[in-house]
């Protein structure tokens, strides 16, 4: 059918044929195309001139209760496992700020959580996936069979063919509950120091003030968590130990003004959300739902941004960059009265791997609501994050240029030729990829 795509930052709006795909080749395919799950990247990864959606490819195949191993074709949204095997004691290995994308989605863009510094990426719990390739063929790859092929697909942006199905490793859990710690930290030195306190904790993150200056410049807010123990539930909580309900949802039912979001706003809610915590440490028990998804509970809270949408902008600088790199972008962030609501800062550990996002270091994610001299700014940012040796993330892009994503990425062209050779007409082809000309002759 005939419409109008857009994903979750509502820019670019694409005008496509949508198709709905349950497993059949497409190799006669004379347009180009790319899969698309719950459109949740930001930009243009997931259009084309065709779109198919695997939302209706979306059984879970087998599992291994020994093990933990399950295969679910690639249109299983997260919400969807969380559903079926959080009461049967297991939790995902890896999982962002929303439980609304596909698994496919999910080894596509190889996504990362607050637990990148001791688990890694999704990829590195996958041990297979069957692939149709561009010309039709189905293969099977994984880190030990088909590796090149698997390297690309792993955070390759659905640019390698159609994931069919995937295989990965859950983790055992005693309880769908969280033990959650959450510190204040006056300013950017006190926050990076409790990212290194507390980088023995499995998950971590942290709310960032990017707009507050002088001594409290950085002020954060930061959340580690640990699967709680059956012994550390309350009276009430072990009655429903493994229970993955969730409590109702809100809608933000319109469009807000553009009006509303500015910086003295910004400044306002960042004034409350920090001094929402009355204390320095707080520690409760909270179900794993409000800590992983806190936004997943505002249905449609991208329309927060308005009609003309909003870009996400999120990089990641190497360790030994990251404070004076955070302070300078920060400071130009702030100077130039560009304020975000939702700014995170995460710690990364080591990755090896193809063309995946993440580096050591430290990630900042801003979002930047649309208007005049936002592009031309956020090139800005990404001259400086070059300069210190960082990259942008490829499923929160809307707007890079071809030469930040090559000199960002050094493995761009081993990446480019992987592609080339499977890819040879340039059948699978994103929007994203031809504005990055990353399939480009």
């Amino acid at each position: 059918m005939r419409t109008t795509v857009s994903n979750w930052n509502h820019y670019p709006v694409k005008d496509t044929e949508l198709t709905y795909w349950r497993g059949e080749s497409i190799a006669d395919h004379t347009e180009s195309w790319i899969a698309r799950g719950m459109g949740r990247c930001y930009g243009d990864a997931s259009l084309s001139d065709h779109i198919f959606s695997t939302l209706k490819h979306n059984h879970i195949l087998d599992f291994d209760s020994e093990a933990g191993a399950v295969c679910c074709q690639s249109g299983v949204t997260l919400q969807d496992l969380l559903e079926v095997f959080v009461p049967k004691g297991w939790f995902l290995p890896v999982t962002p700020g929303t439980k609304f994308i596909t698994v496919g989605g999910a080894l596509a863009s190889d996504i990362h959580g607050k637990n990148h510094h001791v688990a890694g990426c999704f990829g590195d719990h996958v041990t297979n996936c069957t692939l149709i390739l561009p010309n039709g063929e189905r293969v099977s790859c994984s880190p030990t069979e088909n590796q090149e092929i698997f390297s690309a697909t792993r955070g390759g942006m659905g640019l390698t063919g159609m994931i069919d199905t995937v295989t990965f490793n859950l983790k055992k859990i005693e309880s769908s509950y969280i033990r959650q710690r959450q510190v204040k930290a006056k300013n950017l030195g006190e926050i990076l120091e409790l990212f290194d306190t507390y980088k023995s904790h499995t998950y971590s993150m942290a709310w960032i003030d990017c707009l507050k200056g002088g001594n409290n410049f950085g002020r954060s807010i930061m959340m580690m968590g640990e699967h709680a123990t059956l012994d550390e539930l309350t009276e009430k909580q072990r009655k429903s130990p493994l229970s993955s309900q969730v409590s109702p949802k809100i809608n933000m039912p319109i469009n807000l003004p553009e009006f509303v979001l500015n910086s003295f706003s910004i400044k306002a809610f960042n004034l409350l959300y920090y001094n929402k915590n009355t204390r320095k440490v707080i520690e409760n028990t909270v179900h794993y739902d409000p800590f992983f998804y806190p936004l997943d509970s505002i249905l449609n809270w991208n329309r927060m941004y308005g009609k003309n949408g909003f870009v996400q902008y999120q990089f990641v600088l190497p360790l030994n960059n990251s404070e004076a790199g955070l302070r300078k972008i920060m400071n130009q962030i702030r100077q130039r009265g560009w304020g975000s609501f939702l700014t995170v800062l995460k710690l990364f550990g080591k990755q090896d791997s193809l063309i995946s996002f993440p580096m050591e270091g430290y990630t900042l994610a801003l979002d930047f609501p649309m208007r005049r001299g936002l592009f031309t700014f956020l090139d800005e940012l990404d001259q400086l994050v070059l300069e210190l040796g960082g990259r942008i993330y490829l499923s929160k892009d809307a707007r890079m240029k071809p030469e930040t994503f090559q000199k960002g990425y050094p493995n761009s062209q081993e990446f480019l030729s992987i592609l080339k050779k499977i890819n040879p007409n340039l059948s699978v082809q994103s929007d994203l990829a031809k504005r990055l000309s990353i399939l480009a002759s």
